[in-house]
């Protein structure tokens, strides 16, 4: 048996004890709860700091991107129904190198959301609380309160899924109308030019539409919180082992989530652009640095009334953004764990509430962590944003890898995968790519760190060479990024420059695409036991699908499409 599928029964047993009890309206609910966190009032100022007008651009490509990519998770969820899924489906497809370097990834990513999201709710309030923010950063009475904050989260989610979906139904309704009210008043103003909102005008105003070029438009995806403005999607699949009937209501959660939140930040942009007053574009769109920026807006165009009510929001909405990250990351810490990256100390389910509580209080303790060198929403969104585009990428090798292997059924497979799944890899290439240099070199310790804790775990569970083959392309992968970014032309030497620097990723990306699909399919074939314990955990939670294509791992490959 291979080394996969002895992460141990006992660890399998444990998903028993989860509460199948999530419908579409809780999915949606968890999606949408999650992508209207602190993204929406902060993204759309960092993004016109970095590209202007020409930031919407950004966010239509953002967002194209992560629909393509929630398509891929959506077809994972529905072949492999599985909390902490998006930590195990590289583990079953490629290995454990593989599932250690994303996992590991992931876990960074996830458990930095909730001291975002509360750094965010802190830096609102320092508008009417004085001595909460100071320059750019959190004072330690700050630092204190998000930590509160953060400790709310866990509480809310310590007693149990049905708690945690009840609560975050009506916290979702709340933040889809102050988004859209705040959208709705500050375009009024901008075409009223009460109060001396720059209105249209502002497109030609401060530079022109893309004052700083395309290309800073092509960095703001990852840096100015436009990916994890989006990637609220995640926790749909993350909570997928707790969802009643998976093979319906993920998929279309997830497209509705998406759909949702491409047109909520493209009008939010607009209606910041529009809000803006001219006067303030002196120094160009570089220039605007307000702590609020919705607030602080509505105040300028006089509207007092909605001053007060995004202040409100301000806490509503990071908040219950920050409770679904919880509930999801602690998922993600238990498929660590049954991946035996994290001691099996952590794959314990709380049979009473199906919450795995020891994971939910050590991620709480290792968030605050991220409070004290990155005491800012914007300092800690500018390191893990890269982070979460590079954690995309391997689920289009596994959902090839499945479906190559036989290990998907024909019912549980969306049309247009075969053009779908390596676009969403090769775009999310790029948009690692496009991040500047300086900032993307500050990811090269939390990988590095990574690496060497798998080696450890390598060294001590003695894996064997079939662990690491699976995995080696997306060391190179890794490797191909950094080196290009340093030589590239979005922040690098100029070496290459642009457009033949992205083509050439492009290209990489690809060939690489298929190496990591080719190593997948081998190592599934090479395993046939991982196939099989797949189909164990599905039949054990009553989420067993129709016969595959293919007879078993030997036979002969199944269309992608």
């Amino acid at each position: 048996m291979s080394a996969t599928t002895t992460a141990g029964s006992s660890a399998h047993d444990e998903d028993r004890h989860l509460k199948q009890r999530l419908g579409y309206w809780s999915l949606v609910a968890t999606g949408i709860g999650s992508v209207i966190g602190s993204g929406w009032l902060f993204s759309a100022m960092y993004a016109a700091q970095s590209a202007g007008p020409a930031s919407l651009i950004a966010w239509v490509i953002g967002g194209a991107v992560m629909l393509s990519v929630a398509l891929v998770f959506a077809e994972l969820g529905m072949v492999h129904p599985e909390s902490g899924g998006l930590v195990r489906y590289p583990l079953y497809s490629n290995g454990r190198l593989a599932a250690s370097i994303v996992g590991w990834s992931m876990w960074v990513t996830y458990i930095a959301n909730p001291p975002t999201e509360a750094a965010g709710v802190v830096q609102y309030a320092s508008s009417y609380i004085p001595g909460l923010y100071r320059g750019d950063e959190l004072t330690f009475l700050g630092i204190v309160i998000a930590v509160a904050l953060m400790a709310v989260f866990v509480v809310v989610n310590w007693f149990g899924v049905q708690l945690f979906a009840r609560s975050n139904n009506i916290v979702t309704a709340v933040k889809v109308c102050i988004p859209t009210l705040c959208v709705v008043m500050l375009v009024i103003s901008g075409f009223t030019h009460s109060g001396g909102a720059g209105g249209p005008g502002n497109f030609e105003a401060g530079g022109g539409f893309a004052p700083y070029g395309i290309g800073a438009a092509l960095g703001t995806i990852a840096t100015a919180g436009m990916v994890f403005a989006y990637t609220g999607f995640r926790n749909i699949v993350e909570l997928s082992g707790e969802v009643r009937n998976p093979r319906r209501t993920i998929p279309a959660s997830l497209v509705t989530t998406i759909l949702a939140a491409i047109v909520l930040y493209l009008l939010l942009q607009t209606a910041f652009i529009f809000a803006v007053p001219q006067h303030l574009l002196g120094k160009g769109w570089s220039g605007i640095d307000l702590d609020s920026p919705f607030a602080q807006l509505a105040m300028l165009v006089g509207m007092t009334w909605l001053y007060w009510v995004l202040i409100a929001d301000s806490m509503v909405s990071p908040s219950g953004s920050g409770i679904v990250f919880t509930a999801s990351n602690a998922r993600n810490m238990f498929g660590l764990a049954k991946n035996r990256f994290f001691p099996a100390w952590f794959a314990k389910v709380d049979e009473r509430s199906g919450v795995p509580r020891r994971a939910l209080a050590t991620n709480f303790l290792v968030g605050i962590l991220f409070l004290l060198p990155l005491p800012s929403w914007h300092a800690i969104i500018g390191v893990t944003g890269t982070l979460i585009a590079f954690t995309f990428s391997i689920g289009s090798v596994s959902l090839v890898a499945f479906r190559r292997a036989g290990v998907s059924a024909a019912a549980d497979r969306l049309p247009g995968m075969s053009v779908i799944a390596p676009f969403a890899f090769i775009v999310s290439a790029l948009v690692i790519y496009w991040v500047p240099w300086d900032e993307l070199v500050l990811t090269i310790p939390i990988v590095a760190v990574g690496l060497v804790w798998y080696a450890v775990t390598f060294a001590v569970q003695r894996h064997g060479a079939g662990e690491l083959t699976g995995g080696i392309w997306l060391v190179v992968y890794l490797a191909v990024l950094y080196a290009m970014s340093a030589i590239g032309d979005f922040g690098g030497a100029g070496v290459i420059t642009s457009p033949w620097d992205s083509i050439i990723v492009a290209v990489i990306a690809a060939a690489l695409y298929v190496w990591g699909t080719q190593s997948g399919v081998a190592y599934l074939r090479r395993n046939p036991a991982v196939i099989e314990d797949m189909r164990e955990q599905r039949r054990a939670r009553g989420h067993e699908t129709a016969p595959t294509d293919a007879s078993g791992p030997g036979a002969t490959p199944s269309p992608v499409d």
